[in-house]
């Protein structure tokens, strides 16, 4: 993983680093850096154990929306994951069972296809392994996986939904119900950007503005050290310096150097994902923005990535006018 993505920055630091900052850089080197952002072809990928189709896309569709997930029938995953809202709830931090403030902020889902680890701290290595965490948590939708199982058993439609989805083997188990969630979860893609339409040749497509932002983001800024590719992101846990007593991914391996590291979220709609960060503890692009520049906590566990930047005010609005141009059209719901 750490090499792939460590090409992919390479790459593009490579082509502009010579290139004179806060200037328009020529068409050759322009064009070649923002081949490392295009979208792939093709349907989202998925595991060989547990390949698309329709019925299962729709019975994972139909649980996202239940709220007999959850222990006292009041929360689904869509409740937390909102396709009005690109697939969050536009809170600071996640609320769960009886309206408990949680500690971290729910994560979008556009894209989690093509995802490496989830939660903010990777403890989970798959969607099957990820989708039943938060039904089960006691502080989020708080219902045992048997007791899950057993209100499923018990209804009808969902016997008959099941047997279509997994029609050699159409019981309902926790396996089965991890892998329609999942199935649906992987249809959920974002659109098509002004950045997109930009990369793909069409120059009216973002402004001046937008384009000075992402020879920055490539270059003086150091944002593509951990936001690189189509998505946006490494897929990698960094410490970038929050004043937050949370340990991320630490705990999770065992490795102190990796205390308050958290997984770097993809910037595909970003613009419409306030608050950020993974305690929603800023409010907008600009303040993220100021944080890289001078906000950042120093201590050891600070990732290498992170460099030491000076930006002038309009290289700030540069980079969030780039930022902007990463959303689509509008939210809109999974397949």
């Amino acid at each position: 993983m750490w090499s792939r993505h460590f090409r992919i920055f390479a790459f593009v630091a490579v082509v502009l680093a010579a290139l004179p900052l806060g200037q328009a850089t020529s068409e050759e080197h322009v064009a070649t850096a923002k081949s490392a952002y295009r979208r792939p072809a093709g349907a989202p990928p998925g595991p060989a154990d547990n390949p698309p189709s329709v019925a299962k896309i729709r019975l994972g569709g139909m649980l996202f929306r239940d709220r007999r997930l959850s222990g006292d029938d009041t929360l689904a995953c869509v409740d937390c994951h909102r396709p009005a809202q690109d697939w969050q709830d536009g809170l600071p931090r996640a609320r769960g069972a009886g309206g408990i403030i949680l500690r971290r902020r729910t994560p979008s889902l556009y894209d989690v296809a093509w995802g490496e680890t989830f939660f903010w701290d990777g403890r989970a290595a798959s969607l099957e392994a990820q989708a039943l965490g938060p039904i089960e948590a006691p502080d989020e939708m708080n219902l045992p996986v048997a007791k899950l199982v057993e209100r499923l058993q018990g209804i009808d439609m969902y016997r008959d939904l099941f047997a279509d989805a997994f029609p050699d083997a159409p019981a309902i188990t926790p396996e089965s119900v991890a892998k329609a969630l999942a199935a649906f979860e992987r249809s959920i893609v974002s659109g098509t950007t002004p950045f997109d339409r930009w990369v793909e040749g069409d120059e009216s497509a973002i402004d001046a503005a937008a384009k000075r932002g992402f020879a920055l983001f490539n270059g003086k800024a150091n944002c593509s050290s951990c936001h690189s590719g189509w998505r946006l992101t490494d897929d990698g846990f960094h410490d970038i310096g929050l004043p937050s007593d949370d340990s991320g991914r630490g705990p999770v391996i065992a490795v102190p150097l990796l205390n308050h590291a958290f997984k770097t979220p993809s910037l595909r709609n970003v613009a419409r994902r306030a608050p950020y960060m993974h305690d929603g503890s800023l409010p907008d692009l600009h303040a993220v923005v100021n944080h890289y520049a001078d906000g950042i906590l120093d201590r050891p566990t600070l990732s290498d990535d992170l460099k030491r930047i000076t930006l002038s005010e309009m290289e700030r609005e540069d980079l969030v006018a780039f930022l902007q141009a990463l959303s689509d059209d509008g939210p809109h719901d999974g397949q």
